[in-house]
């Protein structure tokens, strides 16, 4: 497959070079089933599984049968703790777990180069020479996106944006987290469910080398 070149913008939103895209990493092939699987694990690994409840033998108190077995009339009943009376304990309830579980790297990786073509596809995926602000405030922040055209425009939605950086310092993520629109990640740690669930992905140029040489390996 020939290499796709996309052009490179500076934090003004000029465009100032361009780029070939490694054929490897951005094949175009887009597979669903990978990226369906990368996201369940994503999703499932997230899970505390911390949800619990106690069984009959577990609330406190009930040792003591209420009544006798025969002769009152009424039911018999082992324990006030039996799980039909109130208090009671429950039945096949949920108890601690652990819902991890680990997908094949050669899974991540195509689902990850699924998600980057997407992007590219849907001409959603945007390079930037370096990402340096004057000042690193938030409000210089602001200014880089607006002349990326990534902040809200007229009668439109603001868009979600992930940002994909070769490396963030104290300063940077000061003034990156108070933006609601923008996520922020290392491109060597991107994954496919961050971005997926952006509509814009912007990445550094470093950024992108960074993670066409992991894709890669």
């Amino acid at each position: 497959m020939e290499a796709i070149s996309l052009p490179i913008y500076s934090t003004q939103g000029k465009e100032v070079d361009t780029l070939k895209l490694n054929p490897l990493v951005f094949a175009g092939r887009i597979n669903l089933a990978a990226m369906h699987q990368a996201v369940t694990a994503y999703l499932a690994n997230q899970r505390k599984g911390l949800a619990s409840t106690k069984t009959m033998g577990e609330v406190s108190g009930g040792g003591r049968k209420p009544w006798k077995q025969k002769g009152t009339g009424r039911a018999r009943v082992g324990s006030i703790r039996s799980p039909l009376w109130r208090h009671g304990g429950v039945v096949f309830g949920p108890h601690p777990r652990d819902f991890h579980y680990q997908l094949p790297q050669k899974i991540k990786d195509l689902a990850l180069k699924s998600a980057l073509s997407a992007k590219l596809k849907e001409n959603n995926l945007i390079i930037l020479e370096n990402f340096q602000a004057p000042n690193p405030k938030t409000k210089e922040v602001i200014n880089i996106l607006s002349n990326l055209k990534l902040t809200r425009q007229k009668d439109q939605k603001q868009q979600k944006v992930l940002l994909l950086l070769e490396k963030i310092d104290k300063a940077l993520k000061r003034s990156l987290r108070n933006i609601g629109f923008l996520d922020f990640n290392l491109a060597k740690d991107a994954h496919v469910y961050e971005v997926l669930t952006h509509n814009k992905l912007l990445i550094t140029k470093e950024g992108l080398l960074e993670l066409t040489k992991r894709l890669k390996a």
